[in-house]
Formats: structure tokens, sequence, C-alpha cells
């Protein structure tokens, strides 16, 4: 890890690219996930069934090109999340976030574990009190 350092210290636009994308990726977690919260129905994680949006009615290109976006959104919130596990954020709930956007298999289970986290569902529902919106219904097992 010491090298790691070593290096960003020897490359200084390199550090100040980090310093800015961080900062970035924090004050964009700040206003990015109040709305993603209080996106979601409050019955989220109680079903097993993963949910089917209306919006893949549409016409095929627009159902890829709205699928590549949303995994590109959450692919993007991956690693802002994963960043901000170290650097300054909301790590865990930018990754939750992730999580919902992304397709991938298994990803179900893991949202629901996570958010049977009590304090994780705590900050959950406080962005929701916060936007006028029911709480999430803790999973179900």
């Amino acid at each position: 890890m010491r090298a790691l350092y070593d290096w960003i210290a020897s490359h200084p636009a390199l550090s100040g690219a980090l310093v800015a994308a961080s900062l970035a990726t924090f004050v964009g977690s700040l206003l990015a996930l109040p709305w993603l919260v209080a996106r979601l129905p409050a019955d989220y994680f109680v079903g097993r069934a993963s949910r089917r949006g209306a919006w893949r009615d549409q016409h095929p290109v627009l159902v890829l090109v709205l699928v590549v976006l949303k995994n590109a959104l959450g692919l993007v919130l991956l690693l802002a999340g994963l960043a901000m596990l170290v650097l300054p954020g909301q790590g865990i709930l930018t990754l939750l976030a992730a999580l919902v956007l992304l397709d991938l298999p298994g990803k179900r289970a893991l949202e629901r574990r996570v958010v049977a986290w009590p304090r994780v569902l705590a900050a959950l529902n406080w962005l929701r009190r916060r936007a006028g919106r029911e709480p999430l219904l803790p999973p179900a097992d």
C-alpha cells in the first residue's frame, strides 16, 4: 500500500485528479442517493421475485439503450461506493444504490441481506422520511 501512496505522490497531476474525482463522487452521491432511494417502492425488498419495469415493454432498441445506461450508472456508483469505503462519502449506501441499478446474478439476495442490517435500513428510511416517502419494509426471510 505504501508503494501506491509513493507512486501517487510522485505524480502530482494524478493526485489532483484523484482529489477532484473523490470530491465529485462525494457531492454526486449526496445529490443522487436520496433521489434514488426515494424512488424505490416501499415493498421493494419484501418479495423474492425481481421487478420488471414498465419501460421493458417498449421498443427493443430503446430497452437495450436504457439497460445499458442503467448498468453504466450502476457501474459508476459501484466504483464510487468502493472508493468511498476509504474516502469521504456514503460508501455502503452508494454500493446499495449501485446494486439496485446493476443487472447481476444473485443481486436480489445480496440487496436483501444488506438492507436487513438495521443501520442500513434506518439510514435508507431516514432518507425516505426527508423526501416525504413511506419507510421501506424490511426484507422478510
